[in-house]
């Protein structure tokens, strides 16, 4: 198993985090309002994976080796908020925007077990997270996952409006996408 600290795991994610956001900005063409709504959509998000957090932990789902076992290190909160609230939030509007609510639909249902995926491995590969055995934990952490995407679309609906709203930076005109 590899070692790495929650502290180092967590400076990570605060140095790479600003950065994802940065590049999925400009990759997605996302205007100001956009890129606003997205950063107030993962302040948001960290509250909600805090509680989920709390309650895996109550639950006997899973929990950090760490001296708060309910909650990891205040970083994670703040790289969940910057990058898969606010950076994700971004890619996952581009395919609302392109798709409408098939699109939000098919980008939960991946979003989901790629989240699951990636925090069992982490688990394994890092020990920085622990999960109980069964099928239970595995359900829960796809329901976090799958509820902060969704809360993640909503706030971005409610301060930047309907995907399809605003135009896209950089010169491109706004509306329906051909396709």
């Amino acid at each position: 198993m590899m070692t790495i600290r929650s502290q180092q795991a967590g400076l990570i994610g605060l140095i790479l985090s600003p950065m994802l956001l940065a590049l999925s900005a400009f990759l997605t063409h996302a205007g100001p309002r956009r890129i606003g709504g997205a950063l107030v959509a993962g302040l948001l998000l960290m509250p909600l994976v805090l509680a989920w957090d709390a309650l895996a932990a109550r639950a006997g789902w899973w929990r950090y080796p760490s001296p708060s076992a309910s909650h990891g290190p205040p970083a994670y909160y703040i790289t969940a908020g910057l990058w898969y609230g606010a950076g994700v939030g971004l890619i996952a509007w581009r395919v609302v925007r392109r798709f409408d609510a098939r699109g939000l639909v098919g980008f939960l249902a991946a979003f989901a077990p790629y989240g699951v995926t990636r925090d069992y491995a982490g688990a394994k590969g890092t020990g920085l997270i622990a999960f109980a055995p069964g099928l239970a934990p595995a359900i829960a952490d796809a329901m976090a996952w799958a509820s902060g995407g969704a809360l993640v679309q909503l706030v971005m609906h409610l301060v930047a409006g309907p995907a399809r709203a605003d135009a896209l930076a950089r010169g491109q005109r706004g509306g329906r996408e051909a396709g």
